[in-house]
């Protein structure tokens, strides 16, 4: 297995020290401060939209050595700060699991979405997995084209996957869901048993992809580690009680978090958040991003007492406006915390990361 000593990344020279500072974030210490990442949302896919030559957006999502070539590109001159790791993300969507199963995408700029494909519980028999179909053997494109040319420049990561609840609903639509989980329950857990019992099998097929060539283990959250790591996550969950989390939600996640060696479980917003009990109790869940959303959701510093009760119990990930840092900083110990800004400038970066060495002293 790949270890902190035989992996070295040319644009991050702290590539070990980061690594060591994640496996310290994960245990709920801290080595000389808390980890700290980079990073705007989508920018990347933002970046490959301006650059691509048409304009099908289809195209540019499928069209494999643009988007490896892009990104390489998009690495020329930079040098990786703090826990900003140089990540290539295989990606056609946060509903792709689904489509491995027959669902057909529909893209938008910088997400795709699925068509629903159980529209009469006679199309469960239409469900049958197929890693030969033309998203997955997109995806193997991606990244074996960019595994062989990243030359030690950048992780190559795996795609985004979602069994249980988030795929289910994606082939049945979420509102027709939420009846179903009333009229139809026996059928919506046979959905549920689809969408979890092959997810061992595509799971190790990519990490099978990344270890073959000796690769970390690392998906879109950007946070890698040297065993198998996992994103967990139920958003349609911000619609439903606690009791049918309970019943329809919660078994899933036990299931696809067994055999990770870290599981960092996404929250998205406070519809999510009302479940923090049951998710917090599965021992597999190792950490926590919080997504605190948009609009009345803004700033951060309203979420403190609930990011207190989290970070008592898992480490947390927090996406923070620059200019919220100091307020956050004086209110939250950093015990458990990963900071997420969204920073370009090396100088700025550089000068945060001094406040940050200075926080809990």
């Amino acid at each position: 297995m790949t270890s902190q000593h035989d992996f070295e990344l040319v644009t991050m020279p702290g590539f070990e020290m980061a690594m060591q500072r994640v496996y310290a974030w994960f245990a709920g210490a801290i080595i000389d401060r808390a980890p700290v990442r980079f990073m705007a949302h989508n920018a990347f896919v933002e970046e490959a939209q301006a650059a691509y030559p048409s304009d099908n957006v289809r195209d540019r999502w499928f069209d494999a050595e643009f988007q490896v070539e892009t990104y390489i590109k998009s690495l020329a001159g930079k040098t990786f700060q703090a826990e900003t790791f140089p990540v290539f993300f295989p990606n056609l969507g946060p509903e792709v699991y689904a489509a491995f199963y027959g669902s057909e995408l529909e893209y938008g700029d910088v997400t795709s979405w699925s068509k629903p494909l159980v529209k009469t519980w006679d199309d469960l028999a239409k469900l049958q997995l197929d890693l030969q179909n033309d998203y997955a053997r997109k995806l193997d494109e991606l990244t074996q084209i960019a595994l062989e040319r990243c030359e030690g420049r950048y992780l190559v990561g795996y795609t985004d996957l979602h069994p249980g609840m988030d795929c289910v609903a994606a082939w049945r639509d979420p509102q027709q869901l939420c009846f179903d989980l009333l009229e139809s329950p026996d059928q919506v857990q046979a959905m549920i048993e689809i969408a979890i019992k092959d997810f061992e099998t595509i799971y190790d097929h990519y990490d099978a992809m990344l270890k073959a060539h000796n690769h970390l283990s690392v998906s879109w959250m950007g946070i890698p580690s040297f065993g198998r790591m996992h994103i967990p996550s139920c958003d349609f969950s911000s619609l439903i009680s606690s009791q049918m989390f309970e019943q329809f939600c919660l078994p899933v996640l036990q299931r696809e978090v067994k055999t990770m060696t870290h599981n960092v479980f996404h929250v998205d917003g406070r519809g999510v958040a009302r479940h923090r009990d049951m998710i917090l109790n599965v021992p597999e869940v190792h950490a926590i991003q919080w997504v605190q959303g948009v609009g009345d959701d803004y700033p951060i510093m309203q979420w403190v007492p609930l990011i207190k009760e989290i970070q008592a119990r898992a480490p947390i990930i927090i996406d923070l406006d620059k200019a919220d840092l100091d307020d956050f900083m004086a209110a939250v110990e950093p015990e458990g915390i990963f900071l997420w800004l969204a920073v370009d400038d090396p100088d700025e970066q550089r000068a945060i990361l001094q406040r940050v060495e200075r926080w809990g002293n």
